[in-house]
C-alpha cells in the first residue's frame, strides 16, 4: 500500500471511477433535457464561464461539442461584465457554468446576465444549493461527493462526464455514443490499478524547477489539467502546451534535462506527438509520456502506460488519471502536504 494512501488526494483520485459513474446513472435525464432544450431553441453556440480546474474542463468541452456535435464552443471573460461593466450579447448561445462550489461571483454574474438576456443556461457544480445553480435553467450534479483535498480531482472528471454525456446525447448515434461513455468507469480502474508505479516514477523528477506539459485536440485540456494539478502541488513552474504551439517559438526553451509530460493517446493526433517526442529527444529533453501507445511509450524516458484505450474523444478520463498521480507523488517526493497546498483554498471566490 502507498504511504499516500491515507491522504485525501490518494483517495479521491481512486474514487473517480465511482464518482462519474454516479453522475451517469442519476443525471442522465436531465442531460437529455438539456439537449432536447438546445435542439428546440435553436442555439448555435456555446459559452462556458469557469475558473482553474472548470476552466479546463471547459477546454474539453470545446473539441467534445465542437468535433462530435458541431456546435462553435467560446470561453466567457467574466470580467467584462465584472470589472468592464460590458455586457456581451448571448443571443442564440447555450451559456454554461461550470463551478465546483458554485461560488465564485464572476462566474454568477455571467449566467445571471446570459439568463437577463434569455439565453438558455446550464450549471455544473458540485454544489446544487449554491448562487450558480439558482442561475441555471438547467443544473447537472457533478455527484463527487465531499472533496476534501484542495485540489479538484473528482469534480474535473465528473465535469468532463457531464459534458460528454451531452455531447452523447446531441450526437447522431447517440446510442453508440452513450456506451461509449459508460464504458469510462471500468477504463479509469485499469489505469488506477497502476497508481503505485506512476507514483514511483514521480521520484525521479524530484528536482525540477520547471517543465512543459504537451498534447493537443481532445487532450489539450489534459495539458492543461496536468500542468495545474503540478503546479499547485509541487510548486514548480509547468507550462501546458498544444504540440503545434510549441512548434511556434517554444520550441527554443528545450534544452538538455527538460522535463517535458507528453501526453499521446491513440487517435489523430497520435503520429504528430511520436514525432514531437522525437524532437523533444535529439534537443536533450527528459520525457514523460502518458500513451496507450507502446511507440509512443518506447521513445520516452520514462513511459506512463494507459492499459486500455478509449476512444479518442474519451481519452482525456484515462490520461488525466497518470498526471494527477504524478502531481501527487511529485509533491510527496518534495516533502510538500498534498491535501493541503501552500497559499490556496478550497473555493476561490474571484470577481
Amino acid at each position: 500500500m502507498s504511504a499516500l494512501s491515507p491522504t485525501h488526494l490518494y483517495r479521491e483520485i481512486h474514487e473517480q471511477p465511482e464518482a462519474i459513474a454516479r453522475v451517469l446513472q442519476t443525471q442522465h435525464a436531465a442531460i437529455a433535457g438539456l439537449a432536447g432544450a438546445i435542439r428546440a431553441g435553436g442555439v448555435t453556440h456555446v459559452v462556458i464561464a469557469a475558473r482553474g480546474t472548470s476552466d479546463n474542463a471547459a477546454r474539453y468541452a470545446q473539441y467534445a461539442l465542437g468535433a462530435r456535435n458541431g456546435l462553435l464552443v467560446g470561453l466567457a471573460a467574466p470580467s467584462l461584465l465584472t470589472v468592464y461593466g460590458a455586457r456581451p450579447r448571448f443571443a442564440g448561445a447555450l451559456v454554461i457554468g461550470i463551478s465546483q462550489s458554485g461560488a465564485s461571483p464572476d462566474i454568477v454574474s455571467v449566467l445571471a446576465e446570459a439568463r437577463r438576456q434569455g439565453a438558455l443556461t446550464a450549471v455544473l457544480t458540485n454544489n446544487v444549493a449554491s448562487d450558480l445553480a439558482r442561475e441555471g435553467d438547467f443544473v447537472i450534479d457533478l455527484s463527487a461527493g465531499e472533496e476534501k483535498a484542495v485540489a479538484a480531482t473528482k469534480t474535473y472528471t465528473t465535469s468532463l462526464a457531464a459534458i460528454a454525456l451531452l455531447s452523447a446525447a446531441l450526437h447522431d448515434d447517440r446510442d453508440t455514443a452513450e456506451a461509449e461513455v459508460r464504458g469510462v468507469p471500468e477504463a479509469m480502474r485499469r489505469v488506477l490499478a497502476g497508481a503505485p508505479g506512476v507514483i514511483d516514477a514521480a521520484a525521479r523528477f524530484a528536482g525540477i524547477s520547471r517543465a512543459v506539459v504537451i498534447a493537443r485536440g481532445f487532450n489539450y485540456a489534459t495539458a492543461f489539467e496536468v500542468a495545474l494539478k503540478l503546479k499547485e502541488l509541487t510548486y514548480v513552474l509547468v507550462e501546458p502546451y498544444s504540440s503545434a504551439d510549441f512548434l511556434h517559438g517554444p520550441l527554443a526553451l528545450v534544452e538538455e534535462g527538460l522535463p517535458a509530460i507528453a501526453i499521446a493517446p491513440s487517435g489523430r493526433m497520435l503520429e504528430e506527438l511520436r514525432q514531437l517526442i522525437r524532437t523533444l529527444r535529439e534537443r536533450g529533453a527528459e520525457v514523460a509520456c502518458i500513451s496507450d501507445d507502446d511507440p509512443a511509450l518506447a521513445l520516452a524516458q520514462t513511459p506512463l502506460r494507459v492499459p486500455l484505450a478509449l476512444p479518442e474523444w474519451l481519452s482525456p478520463f484515462t490520461h488525466v488519471v497518470p498526471g494527477q498521480l504524478l502531481a501527487m507523488g511529485l509533491a510527496a517526493a518534495r516533502g510538500h502536504d498534498v491535501d493541503a497546498p501552500r497559499g490556496i483554498r478550497k473555493v476561490t471566490r474571484t470577481r
